[in-house]
């Protein structure tokens, strides 16, 4: 082996094994298909009785310092998870509050920030960011906000709202109380997700960081690839799902996965899973180190091929179940829905290959 080649060991640990076996039991029995359905057609989208169980189980502080009540892991932990809560499709503001809203509290740290981080591991309270600059309108005068924030993911539900805010020619970090700011939900395609708008009119407002340069930057990364890591959970999902349809749907006198056509989608679909995989995988892990430019670029190989292999999963999948794939009673749709969204909340497939472009000098 030449000198410069590098190997990237992909083998879990036998905690993070456990982590993963754990999830999967507890989601076997809180999120089959029934039971998402029930919660994604209520106004909240999810149980607090189960948050609590999530609570209880540490997956709110996975990567929360110990000295904060948090478990003191990684965002390869946390990955790991969410893996497998994309294939369950869980309905739970985990993402903005254990992924999005930690990530932006533990890049700026500080009295406030730990505070929250506390509570927000203890499941004492959920938060969420508003993660979309470009959907942001706010001003922020050192003690209340005005304006708006769309797409904000579970803002209905969040006790406190974090905003990055302009202030003293730098980037504030600021937490707004959900009683002193107005939610609307937002009708999104991906109903086991909710997305809301809010408004703030001179909304009280906690300075958590006067000095919070790169907070969205940093917490939109982490959310991203999180989210790439649960694409690959949902993609294996959907192809799994084809290939026992395959083996016990019947025409002819074969199983229909015996014909070339499906036999091909489900290869190519397994090709472009287990390579999406690998692209999770390693972004993840470089969320644990200091490497920035390593960062940079493998988050954007996971983010923009993941979401588009997860697509095109879902929808073969669809195709793959026939007529029965396109009603209403049947995942499939769930499923494809939830892809589309994943795809695109933190930017699209293009951004995040024109960002790595600028990034190498293309």
């Amino acid at each position: 082996m030449a000198e410069t080649d590098v190997v990237i060991d992909f083998t879990q640990t036998d905690e993070q094994q456990m982590l993963r076996e754990l999830v999967s039991k507890w989601l076997g029995d809180r999120s089959e298909s029934e039971r998402v359905r029930e919660l994604m057609d209520t106004e909240d989208g999810f149980d607090t009785a189960e948050w609590a169980e999530l609570a209880e189980m540490g997956l709110l502080a996975l990567p929360v310092p110990g000295e904060l009540g948090g478990a003191g892991m990684g965002w390869t932990e946390v990955g790991v998870v969410a893996e497998e809560m994309g294939r369950r499709l869980l309905c739970a503001p985990w993402l903005s509050s254990a992924v999005l809203a930690t990530a932006a509290l533990l890049h700026v740290r500080g009295d406030v920030a730990d505070e929250l981080l506390g509570q927000l591991a203890a499941g004492e309270r959920r938060a969420t960011l508003a993660h979309r600059p470009d959907h942001t309108e706010v001003t922020f005068d050192g003690s209340t906000v005005t304006g708006t924030a769309g797409f904000v993911v579970d803002g209905v539900t969040a006790d406190v709202v974090l905003l990055a805010v302009d202030h003293d020619g730098g980037t504030a970090l600021v937490a707004v109380d959900a009683a002193d700011l107005t939610a609307t939900p937002l009708p999104v395609l991906d109903l086991t997700r909710k997305q809301a708008e809010l408004a703030f009119d001179g909304a009280p407002a906690t300075v958590v960081a006067s000095d919070a340069d790169g907070v969205l930057e940093r917490a939109a990364t982490v959310g991203a690839v999180v989210l790439a890591n649960e694409s690959v959970g949902g993609a294996q999902q959907v192809l799994e799902t084809s290939v026992q349809y395959g083996r016990d749907r019947k025409q002819f006198g074969r199983a229909i996965g015996s014909y070339q056509a499906l036999k091909h989608r489900m290869a190519d679909t397994l090709k472009h899973v287990e390579a999406a995989k690998s692209a999770a995988y390693h972004a993840v892990r470089t969320l644990d180190t200091d490497d920035a430019d390593e960062t940079l670029v493998a988050s954007a190989i996971a983010v923009s091929y993941c979401g588009q292999v997860y697509e095109q999963a879902a929808g073969d999948n669809i195709q793959n179940h026939g007529g029965i794939g396109f009603t209403w009673e049947h995942d499939a749709h769930l499923y494809f829905k939830r892809a589309k969204s994943s795809k695109l909340l933190f930017g699209s497939p293009t951004t995040w290959r024109a960002a790595l472009a600028d990034h190498l000098g293309f």
